[in-house]
C-alpha cells in the first residue's frame, strides 16, 4: 500500500478533533430548531419522537462528517488543527485588507 493512500496520524488527529468539536455548535443549532418543534409529540409519542430526533442528529452528524472529510481531502490538509487556524486566521486578515 502506497503512503498516498494511508492518512497520516496527524491528519486523523486533526480531522477528528475537527469533526468533534466542531459538531457541539451544529448540535446545538440544531437543537434549538428540533426540540421546540418536538415538545408536543414528545409527549404524545415519547418512543417515535425518540426515533425522529435521533434521525436528525445521525444525518446532520453524518452530512457534517461527510463534508468535513471531503474538505481535508480537497485541501491535502495533514497539518494540526492550530497551523490550520492559523493559516485560516491569516487569510481572513489579510481578506480584511
Amino acid at each position: 500500500m502506497s503512503n498516498e493512500l494511508v492518512d497520516s496520524k496527524k491528519k486523523s488527529a486533526s480531522e477528528a478533533f475537527v469533526n468533534s468539536f466542531g459538531g457541539y455548535p451544529i448540535g446545538y443549532g440544531v437543537g434549538i430548531i428540533i426540540l421546540p418543534l418536538s415538545t408536543g409529540w414528545i409527549q404524545e409519542d415519547p418512543y417515535m419522537a425518540n426515533i425522529a430526533i435521533t434521525g436528525v442528529y445521525a444525518t446532520v452528524s453524518f452530512v457534517r462528517s461527510y463534508f468535513l472529510r471531503r474538505i481535508f481531502e480537497k485541501y491535502g490538509i495533514d497539518d494540526n488543527f492550530i497551523r490550520l487556524a492559523k493559516r485560516g486566521v491569516l487569510k481572513l486578515s489579510g481578506a480584511m485588507r
